[in-house]
């Protein structure tokens, strides 16, 4: 077998037997309860944009496969789910069918079946005329470029070269007319490098703070000697990314960690345009199916119309104005952050 196909098999395992977290910094965010909603269920609609693309849930699904029999099998059944739930969709990096026509149908199975939204996805590594044709094979509506530099340090065969990644992306950015999502993969984003992406005229981020699933672990798991457990914990979660998102003037999306509807909640108090899932859905159309995958995903825009309600808001773009409190571990990196590099928020 391709060392690449066992690879994107080999992460579908772990990533199905990833441990759950069960500490996350979104129970260090309070929002405060208002006695009076003043709005009625029926008022409230979930529509949101990424950058010109309509959406009519904030809820997508996430990059996560592509290259595989296996993984083929999935994207077809994740583009079902996308597809009766109206929810946009990402698929995993195209590598893989860059390199290799044969492979190309692991992610086209996709908009084969689902004419919404679509997002394609490469890495920072590539060059434009690769992140083209990563678009135009899926007729993607935006493309994701994810920056994973723990995972391929980590990976036994992972990228060694990280210092043309931001001219890449510049060159990207300037080269190709659809959205252009810079998205990571799991270990949150800093507010300096979300800087140095605006600054090369990116527009909109996806933090993908840690929380989730774990590439440093996923990829110790795939060496011999699994000598970087201890890196287990890298990264910024999801709730600090965002904190750190404040100000910079980017459109943000959110995801890692992201357990239940109140979390998704919270992503857009702090200034989320939408919310990703991945492992979840995955683990709903893997183990119990496709009917229980689109079952979960309208449950949750059930959970998050009631949630708006109970909040005295109708729209996501209103959320950004209901208050909260931070605690704990979170309350302090705020504090710490704003004290050590003037923050405005």
């Amino acid at each position: 077998m391709d060392k690449r196909i066992s690879r994107k098999d080999e992460h579908i395992q772990l990533a199905l037997g990833h441990p759950d977290i069960e500490v996350s910094d979104f129970d260090s965010i309070h929002l405060i309860h208002q006695s009076l909603p003043e709005c009625d269920v029926k008022d409230v609609k979930l529509n949101t944009r990424i950058n010109s693309i309509n959406l009519n849930t904030p809820i997508y699904i996430n990059a996560m496969t592509g290259g595989s029999k296996w993984s083929q099998e999935i994207n077809e059944k994740l583009a079902i789910v996308a597809r009766e739930t109206d929810s946009a969709m990402a698929v995993g990096s195209t590598h893989a069918a860059l390199k290799s026509n044969q492979l190309k149908e692991t992610y086209s199975v996709v908009r084969n079946i689902y004419k919404g939204p679509l997002f394609s996805n490469v890495g920072a590594d590539v060059p434009v005329e690769f992140a083209k044709r990563a678009v135009d094979f899926l007729q993607a509506d935006a493309l994701q470029i994810h920056v994973n530099a723990p995972q391929e340090l980590i990976m036994p065969e992972g990228n060694r070269i990280f210092s043309n990644w931001l001219s890449h992306i510049e060159s990207i950015v300037n080269e190709i007319d659809v959205p252009i999502i810079v998205k990571e993969v799991g270990f949150g984003m800093s507010r300096e490098t979300m800087l140095k992406l605006k600054s090369v005229g990116v527009t909109t981020i996806d933090v993908s703070g840690s929380g989730g699933t774990n590439f440093i672990h996923i990829e110790n798991e795939r060496r011999t000697l699994k000598d970087f457990s201890y890196m287990k914990g890298w990264g910024q979660t999801t709730a600090i990314s965002l904190l750190e998102s404040k100000g910079t003037g980017l459109e943000v999306l959110a995801s890692g960690g992201i357990r239940n509807p109140l979390d998704a909640l919270k992503c857009m108090v702090l200034g989320a345009q939408a919310v990703g899932i991945s492992r979840p859905i995955l683990l709903k159309v893997e183990n119990e199916g496709i009917e229980d995958a689109i079952k979960y995903i309208n449950d949750f825009n059930e959970h998050l119309i009631i949630l708006l309600t109970m909040s005295g808001k109708t729209c996501i773009q209103d959320l950004t104005s209901i208050n909260y409190i931070l605690k704990g571990d979170v309350w302090s990196w705020y504090q710490q952050r704003n004290e050590n590099m003037g923050w405005n928020t």
